[in-house]
């Protein structure tokens, strides 16, 4: 017994955690056993823990806004329940709503650190932002009336609800209960008043008067309510509906907008008629009629020092005749100066931020927040042109519908301002000059942070890198992949007509971070090799033409062929093909030398061939290795191995190929009353319950959840044409053939659905399909079922079972749960030119239930072999012709060690249904674990948690699963995330460090921890939301009117709305229900305890500064008083004795 002796990474040599020298078994004729294999195994349970870290993104379907202008923090609500806060970079918080219900209003309790949420479900909810993770701590349900709109005044402890019904009621923010002072809407309006005066859609309080209540209702009825005497000051009626309502700061005069576009001014002297009604953007036509304009939906009436003109803002209100009328428009207003900004997406709200927090002083307006149903702007009053800010969130991740993403974590530290310097030369310019106006809370970099790298691809084409380290998301560097063709429009023959939008929508992504190389497939059946380089360079793009390979399948009976004899003829690898109609793209590389500027730019492209006018099967897999040189893609019946260093395709061979003499299937020669039809492409599946059934049955490497088949592994197959033997030969150009898999609008990775191909339905199909078992011991099937390449690796193997040392293998898994090697003979570096690489079958057949998902290699010590890569180099620097450049290889692999690992290492093979260790080069399977019989796998891979590694899994049931290696002992599993829609299936990755991503909304990703180190350290990373700061002082009315009481509170709410004045509100009318406090809240409020510390001893600090000036002011008074004492004295004595007549 050979003994082997390994440390993992890491670890020093008086750790715990060292490997015990493991052993393995290599006698000639005696396989392995588990107990040959010693792995001292340091995951448990314990070091596991599921939960949500943070959110980016624009929030998904957005409905209301709100703004906190001390705090300076920001709240959007939206209608699936969530809420996010954001203030300066990093601090971002994601909040969600238990029930679900839509967030219809936000108001902050300004500088108190809380917010008030009014949801859907009539339901009012007050979270605590004085920790890291808001909570909520008081709810109030209202069960006989509909929530309508809120206000709260500036430091005021009392929420006016307005309702359906035209009620307005008082809640007190402290205890969360409802007071008994309540408005009725039949007290509010007058009694010979008959109609209902509609819902509440304005409640504010008067910038002059907090006694006055202002009341305004839907249908055009505004009301001012005297709190004190419980009385009606005043009444206005208008003909139209009102949408809102918006004071000047001197509370003598409002502003309301209305249905027809119209702006009314009312003064409160005469509130009999508007002194002023204005259509801004309607006007009166030769017939005497004035112009049909949009709604006015909001109006802001704002005042500035800088100017005696003020500012009125508002969204709406154009004309419906004019050009350009149907899209959303913004107005801002300054005098005779009428601003008209365009949006892309309807307005949602919009709110101006203002210096003051008070509603009596003069606003100040300096900047607009508009948040669309797709965006969010901010907008710079200062500023004559009105620029926007430059916006600090990743909100685009959604500009193009997201179709693939990949995550890379520990990555090399120089990617990241490597991607960023050339990323900074694609930034817009025109933003303001100033800075983001959101600036509240507190973020600082966590000790736990390593370079993390998110990638996604797009329908237009185009890929982002986001820097994704210490949880935050930026925005680092944007490719374009539609540059390297020609503009569709160009294309020859009717090859447009076959397909539609998005033909560059990018399929999947293959990154190697330290070689820099980067590859991308694309939904058009196209694979695209880029190289990084510091430099711009103007050089032509080699393009490879591969011919789908020869399938057996098509030619079962002598009489097909005779017919037409050279319908099936061969071709050669990378040949042109048989004329134009063979070689018909619909994307068309460029052919003259492209300028391409620093970044990636591309080298390389390999397109699948049009046959018979029919577009290419797309592609399933892929994987690039930079040490070997070599790019390798799989399709749904077939394999090409690509050699970009030489440009030459290197194999091409269909799956049935790759077995040689060891296949394990018996195949069934098929049938001549089949119908073969396939489908394919980014679609979404057909509804028909039979068509599904049948594509269950008859695939064993396809699942179906709530009828959608969402296996990663059923990916879109087509064969290159579809043949009809009754059917004459001839070119079918049609729209939607049966045979023509549709290119239609890439759509994004929430609603793109994949699926193998689905045969006519046929009795002898059926006979066959339900004898078929979903296992990998099928001991037949039919020539018809397309075996895909579901999963490729390049590494360093035994491709033999007599192999004495490893050399450079392509792990090759199929849908039918195949493993194949195919052993690789790379020339030495200084023939890696000139010399072809070759590769073939080597017999090597691996079996599993289900499709394979994923490969990773471990040594015998249970470390992770990382495959050799070659280290990046300049590609763009002239070489010296007398001493050419080497390539620098790096091979971290131990196989490369004799004395370390002469006997082998381990194999980790994962498919839908089960895992398994396997022993190279015995091929003994020492370890093997059934995943799951109920449902499949969609994402498997072996990723290092702490010091060691396991396999991580998601389960299409929503289960999270974690097994130990090399032992696959489960060590969690975890009911996580119902799989709600295929979106989730499409985009869910693993990544080193216990940390994973998914696509929660068409706009929003999720990132997740599994770790518990990564739980326990975020709260940390987290920033926090609230930040202790004085609350501005008002501005200063007068010396006298100071001085004698003049600033003093004269309006005390709590005489009127308390409980001894107002009584207690009915039970019935709204239930009150206490937050919830869960464990996560217990342990957030818990982390939060050094901050509260930390704000309780800066508020003494503040305190004791604040009586330090009150003393010196109360000296100043009483020196000034003394002297003013003695000034009137001395007017007293001198003017004591003269007479009246005399003064």
């Amino acid at each position: 017994m050979k003994k082997f002796r390994k440390v993992l990474d890491g670890l020093s040599s008086s750790s715990q955690g060292a490997v015990a020298s493991p052993s393995c078994s290599s006698a000639a004729g005696t396989p392995p056993t588990p107990q040959d294999i010693h792995v001292q195994e340091t995951l448990v349970s314990e070091n596991f823990h599921i939960c949500k870290t943070v959110r980016h993104g624009f929030p998904y379907q957005p409905t209301c806004l709100a703004f906190d202008p001390v705090q300076k923090i920001l709240a959007i609500g939206s209608r699936t329940g969530g809420i996010r806060i954001l203030g300066r970079p990093g601090v971002d918080c994601y909040s969600q709503h238990e029930s679900g219900a839509a967030v219809l209003q936000l108001q902050f309790l300004i500088n108190e650190g809380a917010l008030v949420t009014a949801c859907a479900d009539d339901t009012l909810h007050l979270w605590n932002l004085r920790q890291r993770r808001p909570a909520v701590l008081h709810s109030l349900k209202f069960n006989r009336e509909r929530i309508t709109f809120c206000h709260i005044p500036f430091q005021s402890k009392w929420l006016y609800v307005g309702t359906e019904r035209g009620n307005t009621h008082i809640v007190n923010i402290e205890s969360f209960v409802l007071s008994g002072y309540v408005i009725m809407w039949n007290k509010a309006i007058e009694l010979a008043t008959k109609a209902h005066p509609g819902p509440v859609v304005h409640l504010s309080d008067s910038p002059k008067d907090e006694c006055k209540l202002l009341i305004g209702f839907e249908s055009g009825t505004v009301v001012q309510w005297d709190l004190r005497a419980k009385k009606v000051d005043f009444r206005i009626y208008y003909d139209e509906a009102i949408h809102s309502v918006s004071w000047h700061h001197e509370g003598k005069q409002f502003m309301c907008s209305h249905s027809d576009g119209s702006l009314t001014m009312w003064n409160l002297r005469n509130t009999a008629r508007p002194i002023q009604i204005t259509y801004p953007h309607g006007k009166i036509l030769k017939e005497g009629r004035k112009e049909s304009c949009k709604p006015i939906l909001k109006v802001e009436y704002k005042t500035s020092r800088n100017s005696s003109e003020p500012y009125i803002i508002f969204s709406g209100g154009l004309s419906y005749d004019k050009a350009g009328g149907r899209r959303p428009t913004l107005t801002i207003m300054h005098g005779k100066a009428i601003t008209v900004l365009e949006m892309d997406h309807p307005i949602v709200e919009f709110l101006v931020l203002c210096d003051t927090p008070y509603s009596n002083e003069i606003q100040d307006p300096y900047a607009v927040v508009l948040l669309l149903e797709k965006d969010f702007i901010m907008v710079d009053l200062t500023q004559s042109n009105f620029p926007i800010f430059e916006n600090p969130y990743p909100m685009d991740i959604h500009e193009s519908p997201v179709t693939c993403t990949a995550y890379f974590a520990e990555c090399p530290p120089d990617i990241i301002p490597v991607l960023y310097s050339v990323g900074a030369k694609q930034k817009k310019t025109g933003y303001s000059h100033k800075e983001w106006p959101v600036s509240g809370g507190t973020w600082t970099l966590g000790s736990q942070t390593y370079p993390e790298v998110i990638v996604t691809g797009h329908a237009d084409g185009s890929v982002k890198f986001w820097d994704a380290s210490a949880i935050t998301l930026q925005m680092l560097y944007k490719l374009k992949t539609s540059k390297v063709f020609e503009n569709p429009d160009a294309g020859e023959g009717r090859a447009v007509e076959l397909v539609e939008e998005d033909p560059y929508a990018i399929q999947m992504v293959s990154w190697c971070p330290q070689s820099r190389l980067f590859c991308v497939v694309g939904i058009s059946a196209h694979v695209i090799l880029y190289r990084f380089s510091k430099h711009d360079a103007n050089t032509e793009i080699v393009s490879l033409e591969v011919r789908p390979q020869f399938d057996s399948d098509d030619v079962i009976s002598p009489s097909e062929t005779e017919n037409n004899p050279s319908s099936h003829s061969p071709q050669m690898p990378g040949s042109p093909g048989n004329g134009s109609q063979d070689s018909l793209h619909y994307l068309k590389v460029k052919s003259r030398p492209v300028q391409m500027p620093p970044g990636y730019q591309a080298e390389l492209v390999v397109q699948l061939q049009w046959v018979d006018r029919e577009p290419p099967q797309q592609i399933t897999s892929l994987d690039i290795n930079s040490a070997y040189g070599l790019l390798a893609f799989g399709s749904c019946n077939g394999l090409v191995v690509v050699d970009y260093i030489q440009k030459t395709i290197l194999r091409r061979v269909s799956t049935l190929d790759l077995y040689g003499a060891a296949d394990p299937f018996q195949r069934l020669t098929r049938s001549l009353r089949k119908n073969r039809q396939s489908t394919s492409g980014l679609t979404e599946l057909s509804d028909n319950q039979v068509a599904m059934d049948m594509e269950r049955s008859k695939s064993p490497t396809s699942d179906h959840v709530n009828g959608h088949c969402i296996s990663p592994t059923s990916q879109p197959c087509s064969v290159g044409k579809s043949r009809n033997p009754g059917a004459p030969e001839g070119p079918r150009l049609t729209r939607r053939g049966p045979g023509r898999p549709p290119f239609r609008k890439a759509q994004s990775a929430a609603c793109m659905e994949i699926s193998l191909p689905v045969s006519s339905i046929t009795e002898e199909s059926r006979e066959n399909s339900s004898s078929r078992s979903r296992s990998s011991s099928v001991s037949s099937i039919d020539h018809d079922t397309k075996e895909a390449v579901t999963t490729l690796q390049f590494g360093e193997s035994y491709g033999r079972k007599g192999d004495s040392l490893p050399t450079a293998c392509l792990w090759v898994g199929t849908s039918l749960g195949v493993v194949l090697l195919l052993p690789i003979c790379i020339p030495t570096e200084r023939e890696r030119l000139e010399e072809p690489v070759t590769m073939g079958p080597s017999g090597t057949v691996l079996m599993l239930k289900g499709s394979v998902l994923c490969f990773s290699f471990l040594n015998c010590g249970g470390t992770l072999i990382q495959s050799p890569y070659e280290v990046w180099r300049e590609p763009n620097v002239p070489e010296d012709p007398d001493e050419p450049r080497r390539r620098k290889l790096v091979n971290l692999s131990p196989l490369s060690s004799q004395e370390a690992c002469g006997d082998g290492h381990l194999a980790v093979v994962c498919s839908e249904k089960q895992a398994k260790v396997i022993l190279m080069p015995t091929q003994a399977v020492l370890f093997t674990h059934n995943v799951t019989e109920s449902s499949f796998l969609l994402r498997a891979d072996v990723v290092s948690v702490g010091n060691s590694v396991c396999l991580a899994c998601f389960c299409a049931n929503g289960h999270v699963m974690t097994l130990s290696l090399p032992s696959l002992r489960l060590l969690i599993d975890t009911n996580y995330l119902p799989l709600t829609h295929v979106r989730i299936a499409r985009t869910f990755v693993f990544t080193n460090g216990g940390q994973a991503l998914y696509l929660t909304s068409p706009t929003e990703i999720q990132r997740i921890a599994y770790s518990q180190e990564m739980t326990d350290n975020l709260q940390d990373m987290l920033g926090e939301l609230f930040t202790p700061i004085e609350t501005p002082e008002a501005q200063n009315k007068g010396f006298l009117k100071g001085f004698f009481g003049g600033n003093a509170q004269t309006f005390d709410r709590e005489e009127l709305f308390g409980e001894a004045a107002a009584g207690k509100a009915s039970r019935s009318l709204a239930q009150h229900i206490p937050g919830p406090m869960g464990l996560e809240n217990v342990r957030a409020a818990a982390g939060g305890v050094v901050g509260d510390l930390a704000r309780a001893r800066i508020a003494l600090e503040q305190r004791g500064e604040r009586l330090g000036e009150l003393e010196e002011r109360t000296t100043l008074m009483l020196k000034s008083a003394e002297t003013f004492s003695t000034h009137a004295h001395q007017v007293m004595l001198k003017h004591k004795d003269k007479k009246w007549y005399q003064l």
